[in-house]
């Protein structure tokens, strides 16, 4: 007999609901918050290069944030959000990918895009909006992307970039399709990583892009940051299911719970999870939990819905220490010399903050110029208008007045 319900027909005569707990969903983790080896845990295959590239990469962001921080408190730039605690969960993902796979990302994956390769000098012409930004400006600070990194450019709006991964995974997986067959006749080579928090998840294109990417079997890793809060509103009042693990049990999506604070453990998982996409064509989905240590952005305080006690418990199991000591009991990394280095890369930060904050802020004209081939009428009289504007008022628009052809 068929069955058009798409159902598991496991007969019971007991009246008795399920809830998702019942589903006991485990946590996987390699290194102890001590930086351990656990008790029963296997070492993932990661080489020296590899493992000391995650952690160069961790110790550059975590720099990067507090001058950043630091420099939106001193009017320096309008805007920041951090990454702190998550380092590991955001580097540790994307070491794992091959540079090809496509990157989705939220707001707080700098990590990711440091890693793939983007220089000091673009994130800090990014974060003020100079003439040498890829972006040309029209982008709040710390929304990046970078065509040649297959980073897509971020949205602010929350969730819009889950189903477009959906979407484009779909698309990296129609060229190895069999178009008599309609299966796979070769392994995938490329695949989609989509990054959203725990907020994010409340969404709905959260669901609309799970629910699209299970049914159609995208290659998509979706890569879910559960770090306790969506702003200010604490994960117990946005869900009342066991995490978001189960939703994607709930759609029929091989799915995994994992210690974001542990970067071999997410370095394992991720490394399954593609390896899982590329070979069948399915999405998966991992939970990553890790405690976001900063606040939400620099326009957020803390202190106004969590205790410095929570804070102060969460800090000590800091991410980029716990893999460092690793790191030092494996060989591959001398103290003395890794301090050397912490200095010299705030150093770095802070001259290339001094340069981009001095470059010129891009021309008006590239506000439409690449919008169209040729810009369209209505969007250049609006630019007419604005050059009008900005001359009538020129000391309301120092920067920019000067510079209008």
């Amino acid at each position: 007999m068929t069955n058009p319900n798409n159902v598991s027909l496991n007969i019971s005569h007991e009246l008795a609901f399920i809830d998702s707990h019942a589903l006991n969903i485990p946590t996987y983790r390699v290194l102890n918050e001590q930086g351990v080896l656990s008790e029963g845990a296997t070492l993932p295959e990661i080489d020296q290069d590899t493992a000391l590239k995650i952690y160069d990469t961790m110790r550059f962001i975590r720099a990067l944030d507090e001058r950043m921080q630091a420099a939106q408190r001193q009017g320096r730039v309008s805007f920041y959000m951090q990454c702190l605690g998550e380092e590991a969960a955001v580097t540790a993902s994307a070491a794992a990918l091959d540079d090809n796979d496509m990157i989705m990302a939220q707001y707080r994956e700098q990590a990711a895009l440091r890693y793939r390769g983007f220089t000091l000098e673009q994130f800090m012409n990014q974060m003020f909006s100079n003439e040498l930004d890829l972006g040309k400006g029209r982008q709040m600070p710390i929304h990046y992307g970078s065509n040649e990194l297959n980073y897509m450019t971020i949205s602010s709006p929350l969730g819009t970039q889950i189903p477009q991964a959906s979407g484009y995974a779909y698309g990296q997986k129609i060229k190895h399709i069999n178009k008599q067959t309609g299966e796979l006749d070769s392994e995938i080579d490329n695949i989609t990583i989509c990054y959203f928090g725990e907020g994010a998840a409340s969404e709905g294109d959260f669901h609309a892009g799970l629910n699209m990417a299970a049914v159609h079997k995208a290659p998509v890793i979706f890569f879910a940051r559960n770090n306790g809060y969506a702003i200010s509103t604490p994960a117990e009042e946005q869900f009342a299911g066991d995490g978001i693990a189960s939703r994607g049990v709930g759609y029929g999506i091989k799915t995994i719970r994992v210690d974001g604070g542990d970067a071999l453990a997410v370095y394992a998982a991720t490394k399954a999870a593609r390896d899982h996409a590329t070979k069948t064509g399915e999405p998966v989905l991992i939970e990553s939990l890790a405690y976001r240590l900063g606040a939400h952005s620099t326009s957020d305080d803390p202190s106004g819905y969590r205790s410095k006690d929570e804070e102060a418990s969460y800090r000590e199991n800091c991410p980029v220490a716990r893999f460092r000591t690793w790191l030092v009991a494996q060989g591959w990394l001398n103290e003395q010399e890794d301090e050397q280095v912490k200095e010299q890369v705030r150093e770095q930060i802070l001259d290339a903050l001094k340069v981009a904050e001095k470059v010129a802020k891009p021309p008006l004209e590239d506000l439409i110029s690449d919008v169209y081939d040729t810009p369209i009428p209505s969007l250049q009289a609006q630019y007419e208008q604005l050059k009008s504007h900005i001359k009538k008022y020129p000391d309301a628009y120092p920067i920019t007045a000067g510079r209008i052809k």
